[in-house]
Protein backbone atom coordinates (compact mmCIF):
# COMPACT_ATOMS: atom_id res chain seq x y z
CA UNK A 1 0.00 0.00 0.00
CA UNK A 2 1.56 3.29 -0.85
CA UNK A 3 2.44 5.52 1.79
CA UNK A 4 -0.39 7.94 3.06
CA UNK A 5 1.06 11.45 2.00
CA UNK A 6 5.00 12.47 1.56
CA UNK A 7 5.84 14.55 4.71
CA UNK A 8 9.34 16.29 6.32
CA UNK A 9 11.26 13.55 7.54
CA UNK A 10 13.23 13.38 10.73
CA UNK A 11 16.94 12.61 11.37
CA UNK A 12 17.62 9.43 11.38
CA UNK A 13 19.05 8.31 14.87
CA UNK A 14 19.05 4.70 14.93
CA UNK A 15 16.83 1.98 16.31
CA UNK A 16 16.65 2.51 20.11
CA UNK A 17 13.35 2.77 21.46
CA UNK A 18 11.78 5.85 20.29
CA UNK A 19 10.94 7.51 23.47
CA UNK A 20 14.82 8.24 24.39
CA UNK A 21 14.94 11.11 21.52
CA UNK A 22 11.36 12.44 21.03
CA UNK A 23 10.82 16.09 21.59
CA UNK A 24 9.01 17.15 24.62
CA UNK A 25 4.86 17.84 24.12
CA UNK A 26 3.09 19.87 26.23
CA UNK A 27 2.48 18.82 29.85
CA UNK A 28 -1.47 18.77 28.74
CA UNK A 29 -1.54 15.71 26.67
CA UNK A 30 -4.02 13.28 28.55
CA UNK A 31 -2.78 9.51 29.54
CA UNK A 32 -5.08 6.56 29.63
CA UNK A 33 -6.11 7.22 33.49
CA UNK A 34 -7.02 10.90 33.18
CA UNK A 35 -11.12 11.72 32.92
CA UNK A 36 -11.75 13.23 29.59
CA UNK A 37 -13.23 17.17 30.03
CA UNK A 38 -16.80 16.49 27.80
CA UNK A 39 -18.19 13.61 25.87
CA UNK A 40 -16.23 13.41 22.68
CA UNK A 41 -18.15 13.54 19.50
CA UNK A 42 -15.48 13.99 16.60
CA UNK A 43 -12.41 12.04 17.27
CA UNK A 44 -9.18 11.40 15.32
CA UNK A 45 -6.97 8.88 16.33
CA UNK A 46 -3.29 9.44 15.08
CA UNK A 47 -0.30 7.49 14.72
CA UNK A 48 2.57 6.16 12.56
CA UNK A 49 1.30 3.46 9.76
CA UNK A 50 0.72 -0.22 11.42
CA UNK A 51 0.23 1.23 14.90
CA UNK A 52 -3.38 0.26 14.90
CA UNK A 53 -5.39 3.60 14.34
CA UNK A 54 -8.19 1.92 12.22
CA UNK A 55 -8.59 -0.61 14.68
CA UNK A 56 -8.65 1.53 17.69
CA UNK A 57 -10.92 4.14 15.69
CA UNK A 58 -13.62 1.37 15.02
CA UNK A 59 -13.52 0.63 18.48
CA UNK A 60 -13.94 3.77 20.22
CA UNK A 61 -17.03 4.46 17.32
CA UNK A 62 -18.41 1.79 19.01
CA UNK A 63 -18.56 3.20 22.15
CA UNK A 64 -19.31 7.09 21.39
CA UNK A 65 -22.42 5.35 19.19
CA UNK A 66 -21.21 7.08 16.15
CA UNK A 67 -19.81 5.74 12.65
CA UNK A 68 -15.99 5.28 11.69
CA UNK A 69 -14.98 6.11 8.22
CA UNK A 70 -11.84 5.24 6.84
CA UNK A 71 -10.11 8.10 5.91
CA UNK A 72 -8.02 5.09 3.55
CA UNK A 73 -11.43 4.24 1.62
CA UNK A 74 -12.07 7.97 1.17
CA UNK A 75 -8.51 9.31 -0.28
CA UNK A 76 -7.76 6.14 -2.35
CA UNK A 77 -9.16 5.39 -5.69
CA UNK A 78 -8.22 2.54 -8.37
CA UNK A 79 -4.80 1.70 -9.08
CA UNK A 80 -4.26 3.45 -5.65
CA UNK A 81 -4.59 6.81 -7.67
CA UNK A 82 -5.83 9.82 -5.27
CA UNK A 83 -10.20 10.11 -5.88
CA UNK A 84 -10.13 13.75 -6.61
CA UNK A 85 -13.42 13.94 -4.29
CA UNK A 86 -11.42 13.63 -1.61
CA UNK A 87 -11.33 16.72 -0.55
CA UNK A 88 -15.22 17.34 -0.62
CA UNK A 89 -15.67 13.89 1.10
CA UNK A 90 -13.60 15.46 3.86
CA UNK A 91 -15.59 18.37 4.34
CA UNK A 92 -18.95 16.14 4.35
CA UNK A 93 -17.33 14.14 7.57
CA UNK A 94 -16.72 16.82 9.29
CA UNK A 95 -20.22 18.47 8.80
CA UNK A 96 -21.37 15.21 10.71
CA UNK A 97 -22.33 15.95 15.20
CA UNK A 98 -20.53 12.22 15.57
CA UNK A 99 -18.06 10.94 13.81
CA UNK A 100 -14.25 8.99 14.26
CA UNK A 101 -11.67 8.78 11.32
CA UNK A 102 -8.11 8.26 11.37
CA UNK A 103 -5.89 11.48 10.90
CA UNK A 104 -4.01 11.10 7.74
CA UNK A 105 -3.10 13.11 4.70
CA UNK A 106 -1.72 16.47 4.42
CA UNK A 107 -5.12 18.38 2.55
CA UNK A 108 -7.09 16.35 5.35
CA UNK A 109 -5.10 17.21 8.24
CA UNK A 110 -6.43 20.92 9.00
CA UNK A 111 -9.87 19.89 8.24
CA UNK A 112 -10.03 17.29 10.13
CA UNK A 113 -8.29 19.18 13.54
CA UNK A 114 -10.33 22.42 13.05
CA UNK A 115 -13.58 20.09 13.60
CA UNK A 116 -12.52 17.59 15.72
CA UNK A 117 -13.03 17.38 19.60
CA UNK A 118 -10.39 14.71 20.77
CA UNK A 119 -7.34 13.02 19.46
CA UNK A 120 -5.91 9.93 20.64
CA UNK A 121 -1.93 9.81 19.64
CA UNK A 122 -1.36 6.19 19.39
CA UNK A 123 2.45 5.67 20.55
CA UNK A 124 3.54 2.11 21.12
CA UNK A 125 7.16 1.13 20.78
CA UNK A 126 7.91 1.06 17.29
CA UNK A 127 10.32 -1.69 16.76
CA UNK A 128 9.24 -3.93 19.36
CA UNK A 129 5.43 -3.41 18.40
CA UNK A 130 4.62 -1.48 15.62
CA UNK A 131 7.10 -2.58 12.67
CA UNK A 132 6.64 -6.22 13.56
CA UNK A 133 2.89 -5.71 13.48
CA UNK A 134 2.93 -3.52 10.49
CA UNK A 135 5.48 -6.63 8.40
CA UNK A 136 3.05 -9.31 9.03
CA UNK A 137 -0.13 -7.43 8.44
CA UNK A 138 1.49 -6.39 5.07
CA UNK A 139 3.34 -9.98 4.12
CA UNK A 140 -0.69 -10.78 4.64
CA UNK A 141 -2.68 -9.17 2.99
CA UNK A 142 -0.12 -9.55 -0.66
CA UNK A 143 -0.14 -13.38 0.23
CA UNK A 144 -3.83 -13.62 0.20
CA UNK A 145 -4.39 -10.51 -2.42
CA UNK A 146 -6.62 -8.70 0.11
CA UNK A 147 -9.08 -6.48 -1.56
CA UNK A 148 -8.56 -2.91 -0.13
CA UNK A 149 -9.89 0.04 -0.84
CA UNK A 150 -11.50 0.23 -4.53
CA UNK A 151 -10.50 -3.26 -5.28
CA UNK A 152 -6.40 -2.50 -4.63
CA UNK A 153 -4.48 -4.94 -3.21
CA UNK A 154 -0.94 -4.72 -1.72
CA UNK A 155 1.99 -4.19 -4.66
CA UNK A 156 4.66 -7.39 -4.32
CA UNK A 157 6.90 -7.22 -1.36
CA UNK A 158 9.78 -6.67 -3.56
CA UNK A 159 8.77 -3.24 -4.15
CA UNK A 160 9.76 -3.19 -0.15
CA UNK A 161 13.65 -3.15 -1.84
CA UNK A 162 12.66 -0.94 -4.98
CA UNK A 163 10.74 2.00 -3.85
CA UNK A 164 11.61 3.98 -1.18
CA UNK A 165 7.56 5.26 -0.27
CA UNK A 166 6.73 1.49 0.19
CA UNK A 167 4.21 1.60 3.20
CA UNK A 168 7.01 -0.25 5.25
CA UNK A 169 10.03 1.72 4.13
CA UNK A 170 7.63 4.83 4.92
CA UNK A 171 6.67 3.86 8.31
CA UNK A 172 10.75 3.57 9.36
CA UNK A 173 11.47 7.08 8.19
CA UNK A 174 8.47 8.74 9.36
CA UNK A 175 8.80 7.27 13.35
CA UNK A 176 9.43 10.06 14.81
CA UNK A 177 7.06 12.37 13.05
CA UNK A 178 3.76 12.28 15.53
CA UNK A 179 5.84 13.87 18.41
CA UNK A 180 6.27 16.95 16.58
CA UNK A 181 3.31 17.36 15.10
CA UNK A 182 1.08 16.57 17.80
CA UNK A 183 3.31 19.38 19.78
CA UNK A 184 2.53 21.52 16.94
CA UNK A 185 -0.89 20.84 16.33
CA UNK A 186 -1.58 21.97 20.62
CA UNK A 187 -0.65 25.50 19.63
CA UNK A 188 -2.78 25.50 16.24
CA UNK A 189 -6.19 24.23 17.76
CA UNK A 190 -6.00 24.51 21.96
CA UNK A 191 -9.71 23.46 21.73
CA UNK A 192 -8.56 19.87 21.02
CA UNK A 193 -8.43 17.28 24.07
CA UNK A 194 -4.90 14.92 23.52
CA UNK A 195 -4.36 11.70 24.90
CA UNK A 196 -1.54 9.85 24.29
CA UNK A 197 -1.28 5.69 24.33
CA UNK A 198 1.61 4.10 24.19
CA UNK A 199 0.86 -0.13 24.62
CA UNK A 200 -2.57 -2.29 24.27
CA UNK A 201 -2.88 -1.48 27.82
CA UNK A 202 -3.40 1.66 27.67
CA UNK A 203 -5.43 0.93 24.84
CA UNK A 204 -7.88 -0.75 27.05
CA UNK A 205 -7.42 1.35 30.18
CA UNK A 206 -8.66 4.31 28.24
CA UNK A 207 -11.67 2.82 26.33
CA UNK A 208 -12.95 0.83 29.45
CA UNK A 209 -12.14 3.86 32.13
CA UNK A 210 -12.24 7.78 30.49
CA UNK A 211 -13.90 7.10 27.51
CA UNK A 212 -16.54 4.96 28.25
CA UNK A 213 -17.45 6.66 31.72
CA UNK A 214 -17.76 9.89 29.31
CA UNK A 215 -20.23 7.94 26.88
CA UNK A 216 -22.37 6.53 29.37
CA UNK A 217 -26.12 8.04 28.98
Amino acid sequence: MPPPQPLVDTPHAGQLDDRTRRPEYADHVLSSIDPLPKRPRRVLVAGVSGCGKTTLAGRIAAITSGPHTEIDALFHGPNWTPRPEFIDDVHALVEQKIWTTEWQYGAARPILAASADLLIWLDPPFWRVTFPRLLRRTIRRRWHRTKLWNDNVEPPLSQAVTDPDHIIRWAVRTRHKYATTVSALQIQEPHLTMVRLRSSSEVEEWLAGPLRQRCQP
